[in-house]
């Protein structure tokens, strides 16, 4: 009866608790329109925390381009890639571009990088076919058949019914 109860209990509050969620992501928008970069963190990292992919991406590109913190492109990427796993194509590219020029990496990975770009481009930014495509002129066959393989692999798991 408690399982049931719990259960319940969450269920009820769950349209509350996203509704906050998006509250926080529209504020935290907003400071950072005007400039309020410290302020917004204050407000995106409970969300981030929480596993909010949108929250996570604007925290990745605050350290990108040092927005209210010191540029860190090694946390920008581990926030990016945190909102990618969730299906964040906007993330997924800039994974995609960090992968592209190696910035915050030993070395660049054009794989991974058009990897990266394909997953974006299918979960619809309009921008990554323009990055995918200029980052496959750069790559051998065998480099596109193996991106291929991980796209295969991340597909399934990120976008199951496209």
């Amino acid at each position: 009866m408690n399982s049931l109860r719990l259960f319940l209990t969450t269920v009820m509050f769950l349209p509350f608790t996203a509704g906050l969620a998006v509250a926080e992501l529209e504020k935290a928008r907003d400071l950072m329109d005007a400039k309020a970069y410290e302020a917004a963190m204050t407000e995106l990292l409970p969300a981030a925390r929480s596993g909010n992919a949108e929250a996570e991406e604007l925290i990745g590109v605050m350290y990108a381009l040092g927005l209210g913190v010191e540029r860190d492109d090694v946390r920008a990427f581990e926030w990016y890639l945190r909102a990618s796993l969730k299906g964040h194509a906007g993330a997924q590219s800039g994974i995609g571009w960090y992968y592209e020029v190696g910035r915050g990496l030993p070395a660049p990975d054009l794989v991974r990088a058009y990897t990266w770009y394909v997953l974006s481009a299918i979960g619809g930014d309009p921008d990554a076919a323009i990055s995918q495509e200029e980052v496959v002129k750069k790559m051998t066959r065998e480099e596109i058949e193996y991106a291929h393989i991980l796209i295969d692999d991340y597909r399934g798991w990120l976008y199951p019914f496209r």
